[in-house]
């Protein structure tokens, strides 16, 4: 018979987002997430045998809670074309907090270390993308618009760019018009081609 659960799995998983958050991947330790909980060593190797392990939990609870919190977008838009692409939209109207942005990048560090983890993210990216091409009656406009959509948002997550709100508030208008199939605003395609 097996030993009783007793700790939290978000417990431990919220403790080691305050550990890469605070101290970043290299400081992430199953003793580091331990101390961090409240808990034994012991505790977290029950869970989480590796650091490996560990990170791989946190990648699927962070693709779990983006996915859910997407999904709760767009299910509030009801019954529209391209649902799954504009509640994505929707849901990058609030951009990541501070927090979340070093979690976030150390996640995205982890993945390019490590191809299985990487896999995870292939696979739900492969299903992201099926799922708002069959949603829309444009497929090819919802993919253009979640391949801008994702490109704002990986600026900011790997925080190599932070646009002012004002600004960021009418790309995430235009990527929304981009589903529609709408042409950028003059004054933009005229800049563009004095380039």
């Amino acid at each position: 018979m097996g030993r009783t659960r007793v700790i939290d799995r978000d417990l431990l998983l919220d403790a080691a987002e305050v550990v890469v958050a605070r101290d970043g991947a290299a400081k992430l330790t199953l003793e580091s997430v331990a101390a961090q909980a409240g808990v034994s060593k012991a505790s977290v190797v029950y869970d989480h045998k590796t650091k490996q392990a560990l990170i791989g939990a946190l990648v699927t609870r962070a693709l779990e809670r983006d996915n859910a919190f997407n999904h709760a977008a767009a299910e509030q838009l009801g019954d529209v074309d391209a649902r799954v692409v504009r509640g994505r939209i929707v849901a990058a109207a609030d951009p990541l907090p501070p927090q979340q942005r070093a979690v976030a990048l150390t996640l995205c560090a982890a993945l390019a270390q490590d191809v299985s983890l990487r896999q995870a993210m292939q696979a739900n990216q492969a299903a992201v993308i099926d799922a708002l091409q069959r949603d829309a009656a444009e497929p090819r406009n919802a993919l253009l618009a979640y391949l801008a959509l994702e490109g704002l948002k990986l600026l900011e997550s790997l925080d190599f760019h932070t646009f002012p709100t004002a600004e960021r508030d009418r790309l995430l208008r235009e990527i929304g018009g981009l589903v529609d199939g709408m042409p950028p605003a003059p004054a933009q395609a005229s800049a563009k081609r004095r380039r």
